[in-house]
């Protein structure tokens, strides 16, 4: 089942790169006591996430944190060196936490996999984005197949 608004974040641990290699962050670390943007890509360096979804982000981030985003995190199946590279060719700097869901287990407690084996990319994360408060979920938006609209940071601007 996905996740729904008053749903807590499920207890999980993602991987953020970090200069001296891959860091263990659980959500109750991530969620816990403050307000968090996440938004969940199909995967790092695919033409929609690279060109709109990511950068929107960056560039909204000052805008989101005005209204009281204390976090903005970026979630895909891919492995933290990947996410860690996307995240730099990206610019991200502060702006962005690149997490890593390699194994893809938060993103199906989550109820947000996306089965793309039959165009060669294996289990992935739908494209969606969501407000939690304390870890609980106060917005969530998942896009129809093949759509950019309601998990956009323009769009979570009128959410937060």
């Amino acid at each position: 089942m996905t996740i729904k608004v008053g749903d807590k974040i499920p207890s999980a641990k993602l991987m953020q790169a970090t200069a001296e290699g891959p860091r263990e962050v659980t959500t109750e670390e991530l969620f816990g006591g403050r307000t968090v943007v996440l938004f969940g890509v199909p995967g790092a360096f695919t033409p929609t996430c690279s060109a709109k979804h990511l950068p929107g982000y960056v560039s909204n981030a000052k805008a989101l944190r005005d209204k009281g985003v204390d976090t903005i995190a970026c979630v895909a199946v891919n492995d933290a060196f990947v996410m860690g590279a996307w995240g730099r060719d990206q610019g991200v700097g502060e702006d962005v936490t690149m997490l890593a869901d390699g194994s893809g287990a938060f993103t199906k407690a989550m109820g947000l996999e996306l089965d793309l084996t039959a165009r060669g990319l294996g289990l992935r994360c739908q494209r969606f984005a969501l407000v939690a408060k304390d870890g609980v979920v106060s917005h969530v938006a998942v896009e129809a197949p093949g759509a950019f609209e309601v998990s956009k940071a323009e769009a979570l601007l009128d959410a937060v």
